[in-house]
């Protein structure tokens, strides 16, 4: 736009505001596009590699049971004892004993934590299991 002064010489102004409106735009458009974040990949979990297996859609009444390195099991985004863990799949089995039940657990942890995961999902009397990998490809 040009606007005169008191000389009378033409000043050119440039508008800035498009301009902003447009950085604020993806400034909103990256807030939102980083809370679409999966929970369960946000955990510290490092899972072993397979070379077979298939790839599983995840459910909304899937029950997902991570095994740290350090053998803590995290179960919907919080720390669980076993006691609480057998609990809980009880009451899960209560409802549908079909419901699958995915055990991550950390590639280092000890056989005996998943063994043990795994014995109180055939307790409770969920037999709907699987072992979170990764593809090795």
């Amino acid at each position: 736009m040009k606007i005169r002064n008191e000389e009378g010489v033409e000043e050119l102004v440039l508008n800035l505001t498009p301009m902003i409106d447009v950085i604020f735009l993806l400034l909103i458009f990256f807030m939102v596009a980083t809370t679409f974040q999966d929970p369960e990949r946000e955990l510290d979990v490092n899972l072993p590699q397979a070379q077979s297996g298939s790839t599983l859609t995840e459910q909304d009444d899937e029950v997902v049971i991570n095994i740290k390195e350090d053998g803590t099991i995290v179960l919907a985004n919080r720390v669980v004892t076993r006691e609480e863990l057998v609990r809980h799949l009880n009451q899960t089995a209560q409802q549908d004993p079909e419901t699958p039940v995915t055990i991550r657990g950390d590639r280092f942890v000890h056989h005996e934590d998943i063994v043990s995961a795994m014995d109180a999902c055939g307790s409770a009397g969920l037999h709907n299991l699987s072992i979170g990998t990764l593809d090795s490809k």
